[in-house]
């Protein structure tokens, strides 16, 4: 029986969300199929026969592009079962049942999904599996199956600061998180809980990809330490085979204050750079957003990883109910003084907070000041700042940012504009700005964000190039 299982989008990382899978329903007989939508067109003649086609919802940008390819899949006569999983999946259970979505599976899915897929091939009752299902059992995680993804140098590269280029891998060591920051996606799903994935099965996925030419590793845990020895024996084992190799992690500021010494061995390891959600230097907000950490720590915790010669790659969720207009001023001044301006991608300065279904933030005690109407299109709620020139401020950011990348612009120029953009708006002379291009840092070809409503033009093209397929799934499927 075929299996088709879908990515529409996920920061353009070979998704091990499908190879796990992938490689649990070859092992029990099953056809699969992985379509990656980020790098590769929907052709129809990949999913027709399939029975099952799963789709996996890894960010609120992939949920929004599969809505436009679910109605159309329902009319591929063979297809008896379309289910979504993943962090967007239960949080948006309701839209996507309305879409005809049957099965809807959070959290550690690979079971559900491979229980789906043996119910439709042996004919047997799957009405168990049509009630919310959100899964934190402790599943036995195999050597992820890549053979089925395009090729690792289709995906997004890292460019060291002289130029030079080079081939990614995406490795998981754990899921969920132990955390419980309130804008967070992965709270809804986990709250507050974490699952390892054994130290054998991450090594054996850096192999198999470090044969496929990955040169350098991106672990994508939503934070690498929410188990610091896990991590620093994946680590240990990673160096002493991989000694060439570099990587880089997602930590969260709370534990680069924590782990000092667990850094210092990270910088003789080979990290070349962690991103942290940084999200405001403005301790009221970051209160608000229980982030766990404070904008003196943010600043601690930079100069730690300078010293150790580890870049940092802040982001943040600069447009929130609480963003003043001098706020966000002050945030500009603060990466220049810090000289940040070459580490933070443009998009960064344009993220507005988004609120799906089940954001802690709903419970927020001042909501009936912002909130307003759950949007479907968005998938999310609407807000609206109760300073409309700050509204009117993350829009004209939003267009620059877009238009800066569309004309090749560096992050300087882009910087610029911004600069100039929040002083328009508050009418006042935009002071002349003292920095130089900086130190070059490492960056990735894609930029990395989360907790925002989709609005760069890389995901514009994206949901251009799915509703370009749309046509042909239907000429096929009729």
């Amino acid at each position: 029986m075929k299996v088709s299982l879908i990515s529409p989008y996920e920061i353009g990382r070979q998704p091990f969300a499908l190879a796990q899978p992938a490689a649990w329903l070859k092992t029990a007989g099953f056809e699969v199929e992985c379509i990656d939508l980020s790098v590769e067109s929907f052709d129809s003649s990949r999913i027709l026969g399939s029975k099952v086609v799963a789709i996996h919802l890894a960010m609120h940008t992939g949920a929004r592009l599969a809505s436009q390819i679910i109605p159309k899949i329902n009319q591929i006569k063979s297809v008896q079962a379309i289910c979504v999983y993943g962090l967007y999946a239960p949080v948006n259970e309701e839209y996507f049942r309305s879409l005809g979505c049957e099965y809807v599976f959070g959290g550690e899915s690979e079971a559900d999904i491979q229980s789906l897929c043996e119910s439709i091939r042996q004919k047997s009752p799957t009405d168990h599996l049509k009630r919310p299902r959100t899964s934190l059992d402790k599943l036995r995680f195999v050597r992820p199956d890549r053979s089925l993804l395009p090729d690792l140098d289709q995906y997004s590269r890292l460019v060291l600061a002289d130029g030079t280029v080079k081939t990614v891998g995406f490795v998981e060591a754990t899921r969920g998180c132990k955390h419980l920051c309130k804008h967070c996606p992965v709270v809804p799903v986990y709250e507050g809980r974490f699952r390892v994935i054994p130290v054998r099965v991450a090594l054996d996925d850096i192999r198999q990809q470090a044969e496929a030419g990955a040169e350098h590793f991106s672990f994508g845990d939503p934070d690498f330490l929410n188990g610091p020895g896990h991590s620093r024996r994946i680590i240990e084992k990673f160096r002493a085979e991989f000694p060439n190799h570099t990587w880089d992690a997602t930590i969260k500021v709370e534990h680069l204050v924590k782990y000092p010494d667990l850094l210092q061995f990270f910088a003789d390891s080979g990290c070349l750079f962690i991103t942290t959600a940084v999200e405001s230097i403005e301790d009221e907000i970051l209160q608000k957003l229980d982030k766990g950490h404070t904008a003196r720590d943010f600043r601690k915790s930079l100069a730690l990883l300078r010293k150790l010669g580890i870049s940092m790659m802040p982001t943040f969720v600069p447009f929130t109910p609480w963003t003043t207009l001098n706020g966000y001023r002050d945030l500009l001044k603060e990466i220049v003084e810090l000289g940040l301006v070459n580490s933070v991608a443009p998009v960064q300065l344009s993220i507005r907070l988004l609120l799906p279904r089940g954001s802690k933030l709903l419970q927020s005690a001042d909501r009936d000041i912002w909130l307003n109407e759950f949007n479907p299109e968005l998938l999310g709620f609407d807000w609206t700042h109760p300073d409309s020139s700050v509204d009117l401020l993350q829009k004209s950011v939003q267009q620059w940012i877009m238009d800066a990348d569309s004309q090749g612009k560096t992050r300087n120029e882009a910087f610029m504009g911004v600069w100039k953009l929040v002083h328009q708006v508050l009418d006042m002379p935009s002071p002349e700005l003292e920095f130089s291009d900086g130190a070059a840092v490492p960056t990735m070809t894609e930029n990395w964000y989360c907790c925002a409503e989709p609005t760069i033009s890389q995901q514009i093209e994206l949901s251009d190039q799915v509703a370009s397929c749309v046509t042909e799934v239907c000429d096929e499927a009729a």
